[in-house]
């Protein structure tokens, strides 16, 4: 904050400074010390350029604004509303709860037999990406290196499973996972080449030890969150009804995502996109304090939509939306082409953010073959 302040005045000073000398006018270079000569010049600028620019110039000056205004609006939404924000993380996620004049409480971590099943399937479907630029070219050796270091890993991991602590059932499961894999690196070792139809019997001989750890880790990862959510729902009692939710996601993860689908069931139906959110995002991660910000966000510009147009829930949807769907209608009738759009949905829907219309197909990994 201190940089940013710094680079503000900065910027502040040098505009006053090239307003005061002249600098950017036509004031003739020649005219000017020597050593202003470096940064001196003649601009232009037509009247519609600068009429242009000062238009522009709003929008951005708006987003100043913005991020002024939210941090007094955070502030008001925490001293009334506790929040929790479940953020995606490569140990199972994190969980934080906002009160009131209390300090954030984070809770405990899921149990570390999570990441060792996890890092056990990675490790297998991992051998794909090693390969996977090498098949059927044996005159390429250039894998043979990352393949070498990453069997020595394998082969530290295999030898230390017994010192982990999991039920005998999954050790086992793993162990055969981990010795499938060396076997495969072996043969591709010894062949000195790597054909796909070697990788393709790899995958399916490994597939059914990786369903039995993806469900064991999905028991493991939901069991810890549900009794946290339980212990904070009775925790805040009659504060549970005014408390707001949100979980991160990016494209991969949105579908049956975890943590959302978890606060689902103590938030109810009724919650879904009104106090309990899912925020989409480009990473797997994001900072607390960023999810916080643009929760904030979403809070704060409801109020615009009921104040600016009497819906409390507009401003969580496209704002030209609805007015370039009927573009995109018009347009399509002068092309001669139909218009292939969703159905329209009202303001506050309360489905849930993410694919709920049935089909035919598998849904899950447990209904593939």
């Amino acid at each position: 904050m201190r940089g940013q302040s710094l680079l503000k005045r900065y910027a502040y000073a040098t505009a006053t400074f090239i307003a005061l000398t002249g600098l950017g006018t036509t004031t003739k270079s020649q005219d000017l010390p020597s050593y202003m000569a470096p940064i001196s010049g003649r601009t232009v600028s037509s009247p519609a350029d600068t009429a242009v620019k000062n238009v522009l110039a709003l929008n951005t000056g708006m987003f100043e604004l913005y991020d002024d205004a939210a941090k007094i609006f955070q502030g008001n939404i925490l001293a009334k509303h506790p929040v929790i924000l479940g953020l995606f993380s490569g140990a199972g996620g994190r969980f934080i709860l906002y009160r009131p004049g209390v300090a954030a409480l984070e809770a405990p971590s899921v149990p570390i037999v999570y990441q060792l099943l996890k890092s056990v399937d990675h490790s297998t479907m991992a051998l794909s990406q090693v390969v996977g630029p090498y098949l059927d070219n044996p005159a390429d050796q250039s894998w043979r290196g990352p393949m070498l270091a990453y069997r020595a890993r394998m082969q530290s991991a295999l030898a230390g499973l017994d010192g982990i602590s999991m039920p005998p059932e999954w050790r086992d499961n793993d162990r055969i996972i981990l010795q499938n894999n060396i076997a495969f690196m072996d043969d591709c070792l010894a062949n000195g080449a790597i054909s796909f139809a070697a990788l393709e019997a790899f995958a399916k001989k490994q597939a059914p030890y990786l369903k039995e750890d993806i469900a064991w880790a999905a028991q493991t990862q939901v069991a810890h969150w549900m009794k946290v959510l339980a212990d904070w729902k009775k925790m805040l009692s009659g504060d549970w009804d005014k408390t707001y939710a949100a979980s991160n996601s990016i494209y991969a993860t949105r579908q049956n995502n975890v943590l959302f689908s978890v606060l689902g069931q103590f938030f109810g139906p009724e919650a879904v996109n009104d106090r309990l959110i899912l925020i989409e995002t480009i990473s797997f991660t994001m900072t607390p304090n960023d999810m916080m910000e643009a929760l904030t966000r979403i809070i704060a510009d409801r109020s615009d939509g009921a104040l600016f147009f009497g819906n409390y829930y507009l401003m969580d949807y496209e704002l030209m939306g609805g007015d370039a769907r009927a573009a995109i209608v018009a347009e399509s009738t002068k092309l001669g082409t139909k218009p292939f759009l969703p159905p329209l949905v009202p303001f506050g829907s309360k489905q849930w953010p993410m694919r709920i219309t049935p089909g035919p197909g598998p849904s899950s990994i447990a209904e593939l073959p």
